[in-house]
């Protein structure tokens, strides 16, 4: 191992700090207390797989955590990882010890993706396809393995990390964020409902999955998978209440409103009526939603952010308006501020948003 280079201390840095950051570190990793375990793929799964139905099961991914988004080549790529003897990365999971109802369950931090996909190998839900390593494989379900292979299967182990209830809920919220063992990472609403579960988030779910909402803002179903409806959603209060004031980062404009309105306080009838008026204009005046044109699938984050939030000021000012047209979609001047192009910045927002608003007013 090559030496490191001599270079001496900071001679800014006192003692005094340096016995004092040595303190923190003693103090934080205090509450990150946790232990390994390792498991063989098949007691990994039962954990998983029985009581699931009743949502009792001892390994359960909880409500904020992503859906199954691995597609199948990815599940069979993992799988025969597992053949090849190849390294595994840990899952994580959280030992919550609720007061009340403790069934000794284990909340999964990190490892849904590979859980699920063992569990649909096992399970005979997934054809083995696209394996680069083990090509014989490929077309291969579980059942179709001889049974030696099978057991040898089940018998190979998975290591497991498991914060103790020693680990508060700040620890539990910043490992998920800052963890990503697989290769697709957490986008920034994936983050959130992990992070920052509550009322004001269940509440973008719930919009989210309106049927007028779906029709007028198609999205792609990995878009869907991925919590992209909800991002949607959330962008749309948040602009509308404070896009004047939007100076810094989206993600960190947006983290900030949902964390503001996350709590047991908020008037979820307040901001549903006023989702479900913005729609029901769209759906009148808009012929196409909030898309480019009829029979698009995909929705530009852009145009959805402008067409909602200006609708929704216009009716603040005017409840019962009609607009005389529409043919404005068409103008130079909104496809300019719509454009993929169309920064973030703070004049180009008020500006998309205010023109949908004025065009509409005028």
């Amino acid at each position: 191992m090559p030496k490191a280079p001599n270079i001496p201390p900071d001679p800014q840095i006192t003692d005094e700090q340096r016995e004092a950051a040595e303190e923190e570190i003693r103090e934080k990793q205090k509450i990150v207390d946790y232990d390994t375990k390792e498991y063989p793929v098949e007691v990994l799964v039962q954990k998983y797989r029985e009581d699931l139905e009743e949502d009792i099961s001892e390994l359960y991914i909880p409500d904020y955590q992503r859906e199954l988004i691995w597609e199948d080549s990815r599940q069979s790529k993992f799988v025969e990882s597992i053949f090849l003897g190849l390294p595994i990365p840990y899952i994580f999971v959280a030992d919550l010890r609720p007061e009340k109802d403790d069934l000794g369950r284990l909340e999964i931090v990190d490892g849904t993706q590979r859980i699920r996909a063992l569990d649909r190998f096992l399970n005979n839900e997934l054809k083995l396809c696209e394996l680069k390593k083990l090509t014989r494989l490929n077309g291969f379900r579980f059942s179709d393995l001889p049974l030696a292979r099978q057991r040898r299967f089940n018998r190979a182990t998975i290591r497991m990390i498991v914060l103790t209830e020693k680990a508060d809920e700040e620890v539990r919220r910043d490992l998920f964020e800052r963890i990503n063992t697989g290769s697709i990472a957490l986008n920034d609403m994936e983050k959130r409902r992990g992070i920052s579960p509550g009322p004001f988030v269940d509440l973008l779910e719930e919009l989210a999955k309106e049927p007028k909402f779906v029709k007028l803002c198609p999205l792609s179903e990995a878009s869907r998978r991925s919590r992209e409806p909800e991002e949607f959603v959330l962008r749309f209060f948040a602009y509308l209440d404070n896009y004047k004031n939007f100076e810094r980062q989206v993600n960190v404009f947006l983290n900030e409103y949902l964390e503001a309105h996350n709590n047991s306080k908020i008037d979820k009838d307040a901001f549903r009526n006023t989702f479900h008026t913005m729609l029901d204009f769209v759906e009148k005046y808009f012929p196409n939603g909030f898309t480019k044109a009829k029979g698009h699938v995909r929705t530009p984050r852009i145009r959805f952010e402008a067409i909602s939030v200006g609708v929704a000021l216009a009716l603040r000012e005017k409840s019962d308006l009609e607009p005389s047209s529409i043919d404005w979609l068409d103008s130079p001047e909104f496809k300019e501020y719509t454009t993929s192009d169309a920064s973030n910045s703070r004049p180009k927002v008020i500006r998309r948003i205010e023109y949908v608003r004025d065009q509409l007013l005028n």
